[in-house]
């Protein structure tokens, strides 16, 4: 058990996430799942992933997925069957995880960045006016677990003959108007890794498509471009979701919208409860399914205010501290503070608090209560 001291007593420390309880919960199940898989004797390319990929296909709703070895990877191999490189531009939000722009220049392309709306999401208007004859796509993230505006991004897509790539990284489950995150775009992308919703026991990732042409190529550019043993027919990589990884991961789908359905109780017991004057709560996108990921607040005291937690024994996370466009990896780049405004408050001010499965009623409460009293305690 892990314990910190508080100004006045030694507290139970409440993790912004924890992933133990979630396999507890099903421990012989992935127990069994695992030992299937190392029983079988076929540990790369085998039985267990042929049936993850038909039953997570079955779930988003799509007609092909194809399993990788990363979220990372996902995006980086989504981009390049599309034969996106150098001298294109692709355009992103601005405040997403910088893993979405690696996977850009990881192409050789340039990132184009924009403001999200008030959703986290990418703001579809900004879009419109950054267009140029070099766009070669349009990366959505649906961050936090909650989808961007698709309605008029795939009509600017489908005007413009833009395809969209969907960063579903964080959105499993999470749907618009009835529709799965994953189905709106081109290529939808998505990461297994362990702290996402439908998490895996390592690093792990997928991309999901309704085009067969697209599904082709990737299935032959994750297996160092061949589809036949020894014959490579284009550039690949290595990038292979093994079987047991995949083994786990069907159990852990079979379980996704239970596990849901316990994140979206807690987010919703933050909602009703949270009255702090000093926080300000997420809200959720009319006609959008929040999966809650993340569930993030924003505090213009946010540093007081993390740190006012972590002395009560209440851990936070900050997703995310420091912008790709204001990050040392991307100076070349040459942008500034400023830039992005809105992108640069939101990374100053939110703050995600915790919320995991099998998070006891109890500690919900205590985050509550400490949150109530933040205002009270500046003066």
């Amino acid at each position: 058990m892990s314990w910190e001291k508080s100004s006045e007593e030694r507290v139970r420390v409440i993790p912004c996430s924890t992933l133990k309880p979630l396999y507890e919960q099903h421990a012989e199940e992935y127990n069994e799942a695992a030992l299937r898989a190392l029983r079988s004797g076929w540990y790369i390319m085998g039985k267990e992933l042929e049936a993850f990929e038909k039953e997570f296909a079955s779930y988003i709703g799509v007609s092909h997925c194809i399993g990788l070895n990363s979220g990372l990877d996902a995006l980086v191999l989504a981009l390049r069957a599309l034969g996106i490189g150098p001298g294109d531009e692709v355009i992103v939000q601005a405040n997403t995880y910088i893993a979405t722009v690696l996977a850009i220049t990881e192409n050789g392309a340039t990132p184009v960045f924009v403001e999200p709306d008030s959703y986290y999401g990418i703001d579809p208007q900004s879009v419109e006016k950054v267009i140029t004859p070099r766009t070669k796509a349009i990366m959505a993230v649906h961050l936090y677990g909650q989808p961007c505006d698709m309605e008029p991004l795939c009509e600017i897509s489908g005007r413009r003959g833009i395809p969209i790539i969907e960063d579903c990284a964080q959105s499993h489950g999470a749907t618009l108007k009835g529709s799965m995150t994953g189905t709106f775009g081109l290529i939808g992308c998505f990461s297994f890794y362990p702290t996402k919703n439908l998490g895996a026991f390592g690093d792990a990732g997928a991309v999901v498509t309704e085009d067969p042409i697209l599904a082709e190529k990737l299935l032959t550019l994750r297996n160092y471009g061949s589809r036949i043993k020894y014959q490579n027919e284009i550039e690949g990589i290595n990038s292979r979701l093994d079987e047991i990884q995949a083994a786990l991961l069907r159990v852990r789908l079979k379980y996704l919208e239970e596990i849901l359905k316990e994140r979206k109780k807690i987010a919703e017991f933050y909602l009703n409860s949270i009255s702090s004057p000093l926080v300000r709560l997420p809200s959720i996108r009319p006609g959008a399914l929040h999966t809650w990921h993340q569930f993030v607040i924003e505090c213009d005291r946010r540093d007081e205010l993390q740190e006012f937690l972590k002395n009560r024994g209440i851990q936070t996370q900050i997703h995310y501290p420091i912008p790709p466009h204001l990050s040392n990896a991307y100076k070349q780049l040459g942008f500034g503070k400023g830039d992005f405004p809105i992108t640069e408050r939101m990374a100053e001010c939110v703050l995600s608090l915790p919320l995991y499965n099998g998070m006891k009623t109890e500690d919900t409460k205590r985050v509550v209560d400490a949150l109530n009293t933040f205002p009270s305690c500046l003066e």
